[in-house]
């Protein structure tokens, strides 16, 4: 069967009908079969529906089966792919499985395993690949909750509204999200704030040394988007690592934003200039 070589702009109806939940065994089947990664562009695609379904079914907790069945990942959709599907794991997975990968795949996700510390659990068939899931643990039972990283005044001193060139500033420099909880206690501020303050705000986004770590990746996007949505009349970023940087680019691909990234606060500031201007 030849490879699907899928376009970026592929339709919900497409992706969908390659993921389906099974409740009675908690799972989410993905059914990579015969697809082609030949961009980063059509991994985020794909990435993003998954993280929409996941959401839709208000259950956060599942295990992942995979079908690799003559899956082929182009060398230069590896690293997104891998990066998608780390912050997919962490986010939402019990245990995840795979079956029938190719040897180039196979290869791949190894290294990958090796290099990350995770349990690829490879294997030949789908009948195998059920049987491990059902030697996984549920941990649906056990609500995960994260203890606060930071206390409220951590974050207060880091949020400054400048009024006269209505701009929200947001110091996240040298600061850790560490996971769900640390997200919805910044974003939980920033809307109450926003809230109180009856208007909109350019943002500005100071990231130097922020460190946003795997299991918070898909919260921060999530709580991000909507911040946006709602309250920003354009987001500015600057100071980005190399690895932020690469997160929201990745994103920014397949969800119709731009990226606004900037090397230093000057020219962050610039750059919100030209918005202002562009809105009057």
């Amino acid at each position: 069967m030849p490879y699907t070589s899928t376009p970026s702009n592929v339709d919900d109806a497409t992706l969908n009908r390659r993921i389906r939940f099974h409740d009675d065994i908690q799972t989410m089947e993905v059914d990579f079969s015969n697809f082609h990664f030949g961009s980063s562009a059509i991994v985020n695609r794909f990435y993003d529906r998954l993280e929409a379904r996941i959401a839709a079914t208000d259950e956060p907790q599942w295990f992942f089966l995979i079908n690799l069945t003559g899956t082929r990942i182009d060398p230069i959709a590896w690293t997104p792919y891998s990066r998608r599907g780390r912050a997919l794991n962490l986010a939402h997975s019990m245990g995840s499985v795979r079956y029938d990968a190719s040897d180039d795949t196979r290869r791949q996700i190894i290294r990958a395993a090796n290099t990350d510390a995770f349990d690829p659990n490879l294997f030949a068939d789908r009948d195998a690949a059920l049987a491990r899931i059902a030697e996984l643990p549920s941990t649906r039972r056990t609500k995960v909750v994260h203890d606060p990283t930071y206390a409220l005044s951590d974050i207060v001193r880091r949020v400054h509204f400048d009024e006269d060139r209505q701009i929200m500033n947001v110091d996240f420099s040298h600061f850790t999200l560490n996971h769900s909880r640390d997200v919805d206690d910044v974003y939980d501020y920033l809307e109450e704030r926003i809230k109180e303050s009856g208007r909109k705000w350019f943002f500005l986004i100071d990231m130097n040394g922020c460190q946003i770590m795997p299991g918070a990746c898909i919260p921060y996007a999530a709580r991000g988007k909507s911040l946006n949505l709602a309250a920003s009349l354009g987001s500015v970023r600057y100071a980005t690592g190399s690895e932020t940087e690469a997160d929201i680019r990745l994103r920014a691909e397949s969800q119709g934003f731009r990226p606004n990234i900037r090397n230093t606060r000057a020219e962050a500031l610039a750059l919100i200039d030209e918005m202002r201007a562009a809105l009057t």
